[in-house]
C-alpha cells in the first residue's frame, strides 16, 4: 500500500519472466514470418465480451468449461515469435535464436539478430520487459517445421504474410493480433522496406 497524493491506495501487480520476439523478414518468399496460436485468456476475455457476467463464477482452478462456448477460433492470435527470457546463463540473442527455431523452424545465430527495441509490456500489471529483434532468413535457413514444443503443449502455426498485404493486414481491425505485430509491420516498412527496395 502507498500514499499517493494524500490517498492510500493498493494495487495488484505480478511479477513475470521478461521475453524476447524476432520479427523475420523471409527474403525467398518476400514475406514476414509471423506465428499463430491460441491464447486461453483471450478466448476467456471473448466469452465474457459476448456473454457478460459469463466467468464471474467460474473457478480457473478447476476442469470447468467456460461456459457458454464459442468456437476456439475466438481465441486464436497473430503474433509475433517470442518466448520468455527464463533460462539462466542465455544472452537475449540465444534466447531469441532458440525461439526462431522451436516456434518457425528457422536456424539463427546471434549475429543474425539487429535489436530494434526494448519496452515495457502489461504495465497495467506486470513490469516485465520485452525486446525485439529483427532477422532477415532464407527457404535455406529453415531446417524445421517449429509449431512450438510437444513438451509444452504447444501448438503454434508458422504464418508467412506476403509483403504486399502486409499493411492491409496490420490495418485490419478484425485480424486478431498483438500490438508487437502491428508495431513490426510499421517498422519493417518505414525503417527496413526502403532500405531493401521492397515496395
Amino acid at each position: 500500500m502507498l500514499e499517493m497524493n494524500g490517498v492510500q491506495k493498493s494495487w495488484d501487480f505480478m511479477k513475470t519472466h521478461d521475453s524476447v520476439a524476432i520479427l523475420m523478414f523471409n527474403s525467398s518468399q518476400r514475406s514476414l514470418v509471423l506465428v499463430k496460436q491460441f491464447r486461453p485468456a483471450v478466448y476467456a476475455g471473448e466469452v465474457e465480451r459476448h456473454f457478460p457476467g459469463s466467468l464471474v463464477a467460474v473457478d480457473l482452478d478447476g476442469p470447468q468449461e467456460l461456459q457458454p462456448a464459442l468456437p476456439g477460433s475466438a481465441g486464436v492470435m497473430f503474433e509475433l515469435c517470442a518466448g520468455l527470457v527464463d533460462q539462466p546463463g542465455l544472452s537475449l540473442e540465444e534466447v531469441a535464436c532458440q525461439e526462431a527455431w522451436e516456434e518457425c523452424g528457422y536456424r539463427l545465430v546471434p549475429s543474425d539478430l539487429r535489436r530494434v527495441a526494448e519496452y515495457r509490456s502489461g504495465v497495467g500489471l506486470t513490469s516485465s520487459s520485452q525486446t525485439m529483434f529483427y532477422a532477415e532468413v532464407t527457404d535455406a535457413q529453415r531446417s524445421g517445421q517449429g509449431g512450438g514444443l510437444a513438451e509444452e503443449a504447444e501448438l503454434i502455426e508458422v504464418v508467412h504474410l506476403p509483403l504486399d498485404g502486409a499493411q492491409a493486414f496490420a490495418d485490419d481491425p478484425d485480424i486478431p493480433k498483438t500490438l508487437g505485430v502491428i508495431f513490426g509491420i510499421f517498422w519493417f516498412l518505414s525503417q527496413v522496406a526502403p532500405r531493401l527496395g521492397l515496395h
